[in-house]
C-alpha cells in the first residue's frame, strides 16, 4: 500500500469530531447537517482522513450570512461544512498548544483558562491604578488582516507542511452569498470559522501585544480578540500611544476608527479632572463614575466601576420579547420558569459579576413580562397590571428560587414595593 503524503493521525480526526459535534452548529454550502453528518460519521471521516493525508483536500467555499450588529452595522458571519469545520479543528489543536506558551498575559480571548470576566476584573483594578484609558477600536479588523503578514507570523510557529497547506487554502476558500454568487477572498479571516479565532489571536499578538510591551511596558492593557484598552497614566500620554499605535496599525495593514477610538477619563472621587469622555463599553459591560458604599467607613463615595452596558441590555430585552413561551398561555408558571431558566441563569452569571444592582434593575423587566402572561393567562388577573404583580410577588415569596433572576434580589413588588428576601 502506497505511504500518503501526509502522516495524520486518524484519532485526532476523531476527537475533532468530538469537539465539533458538541458545539453543534448548522451546516454549510453542501446542505449536510451535523446530524446527517454523524449518521456516517465512519465513513466521512476515514474520506476526509484521506483526502488530507494525500494533500487533496480543498475546502470547500464558506456559507455567508450576514447579522445585523448592536450599532447598525452588518457582521459578515461565515460557515463551514461539518467536515470542515472538523478538519479546521484538527489543526487547531495542535497550534493551540504551540501557541499558549508565547501568548502576552493580557490577552484573553479563545485561551483556555482565561475569560472575558478575568478580562473586566484586570481592567477594573488598573482603572482605580491610572486615571486614563484608550477605548480601541479596530476598523473591519478580522475583514482586512493581510493574508502574508498573517502567514508569517503561522509559519515561525508551526512547520508541519500539510497544516500550512490547509491554512492558507482556508484564507482563500472563496464566500457563498444567499443568492450562490461566490466572492473571492484575498484578506482577511472569515468570522465564524474554526480556524479564524487562533488566527486573529496570533496576528494581533505580533501586531499590538509585542509592541506596546516594547515600547510602553508601563501601558498595561486588556485585550480580548480585536476588543481592547490600553492604560495611561496621564492624557498627554495616552494621545501619543494612540497615535503611535495608529502608524503601527498601519503598518499591519489595520486601521484604528477615527470616531469609535477615544481617550477616556476614569473620574472618581479622588480625581478633579475633566475630559470629554468619562466612560467606554468593555466586553458588554460599561465602565463609569457610579455611586459606591466604603465598606469600612460606610459613607457613599464616586468610584470608576463597569455595570452591564445598554448595549447589553437591549440585546436581552429583545431576546425576551422574542420568547414565545411567554405567548403560550396554555403552559403552567412552572414550565415558563423552567423554560428561560437557562438564559436567564447565562445573563446573571456573566453580567452579575459587577455592580450587580444595575442588572437586578434590569430584571425586574422580566417580572413586567410574566405579569403580562399571567394577566391573559389568568381572568382574575387582567382586571389591572398591579393585580396581577401583586399576585405574582406573593409566589415570589413562597417560592423565591422559582426564577432565576428572584434568587439574586429581582423580585416583583406588591403595590409598588419590592420584595426582598428575608
Amino acid at each position: 500500500m502506497k505511504a500518503k503524503p501526509f502522516e495524520i493521525s486518524r484519532y485526532l480526526l476523531w476527537n475533532a469530531f468530538k469537539r465539533v459535534r458538541s458545539n453543534k452548529g448548522s451546516g454549510g454550502v453542501d446542505g449536510v447537517s451535523l446530524g446527517e453528518y454523524s449518521k456516517d460519521c465512519q465513513n466521512n471521516l476515514y474520506k476526509l482522513w484521506n483526502q488530507m493525508s494525500s494533500g487533496s483536500y480543498i475546502p470547500p467555499a464558506v456559507k455567508l450570512k450576514e447579522i445585523k450588529k448592536k450599532d447598525g452595522g452588518i457582521r459578515p458571519l461565515c460557515i463551514p461544512t461539518v467536515s470542515d469545520r472538523i478538519a479546521q479543528t484538527v489543526v487547531k489543536i495542535y497550534l493551540e498548544s504551540e501557541l499558549e506558551s508565547i501568548y502576552h498575559e493580557d490577552s484573553y480571548g479563545y485561551r483556555p483558562k482565561k475569560s472575558a470576566a478575568d478580562a473586566i476584573a484586570q481592567a477594573r483594578r488598573r482603572c482605580w491604578k491610572q486615571d486614563w484609558v484608550i477605548d480601541l477600536d479596530i476598523k473591519g479588523f478580522f475583514d482586512n488582516i493581510p493574508h502574508e503578514l498573517l502567514m508569517k507570523a503561522v509559519r515561525k510557529h508551526c512547520k508541519v507542511k500539510w497544516m500550512l497547506l490547509y491554512i492558507e487554502r482556508w484564507l482563500v476558500a472563496p464566500l457563498e452569498k444567499e443568492d450562490g454568487t461566490l466572492v473571492e477572498r484575498k484578506k482577511g479571516v472569515p468570522q465564524g470559522s474554526v480556524i479564524g479565532p487562533i488566527l486573529a489571536n496570533l496576528y494581533l499578538h505580533y501586531g499590538m501585544d509585542m509592541w506596546l510591551e516594547k515600547h510602553y511596558p508601563e501601558c498595561k492593557f486588556e485585550r480580548y480578540a480585536d476588543d481592547a484598552i490600553i492604560h495611561c497614566s496621564s492624557e498627554r500620554q495616552a494621545r501619543e500611544v494612540r497615535a503611535r499605535l495608529e502608524g503601527r496599525l498601519q503598518t499591519c495593514g489595520l486601521e484604528l476608527h477615527p470616531l469609535k477610538t477615544k481617550i477616556v477619563y476614569c473620574k472618581d472621587s479622588n480625581r478633579s479632572g475633566k475630559s470629554e469622555h468619562i466612560s467606554f463599553d468593555f466586553l458588554g459591560y460599561t465602565f463609569k463614575p457610579r455611586m459606591a458604599k466604603n465598606r469600612i467607613r460606610g459613607v457613599w463615595f464616586t468610584n470608576f466601576l463597569p455595570a452591564v452596558s445598554k448595549k447589553a441590555m437591549k440585546t436581552m430585552n429583545e431576546k425576551m420579547k422574542g420568547w414565545k413561551v411567554l405567548r403560550t398561555s396554555s403552559c403552567t408558571l412552572t414550565y415558563l420558569a423552567q423554560s428561560i431558566k437557562p438564559v436567564i441563569q447565562g445573563w446573571i452569571n456573566y453580567y452579575g459579576k459587577f455592580y450587580k444592582t444595575k442588572l437586578i434593575n434590569f430584571m425586574h423587566n422580566l417580572n413586567v413580562k410574566i405579569a403580562k402572561w399571567a394577566r391573559r393567562k389568568y381572568k382574575r388577573l387582567r382586571i389591572s397590571d398591579e393585580k396581577a404583580m401583586n399576585w405574582l410577588g406573593n409566589i415570589s415569596r413562597t417560592s423565591p428560587k422559582l426564577f432565576a433572576h428572584w434568587a439574586i434580589g429581582a423580585k416583583p413588588s406588591i403595590n409598588g414595593r419590592v420584595i426582598r428576601a428575608v
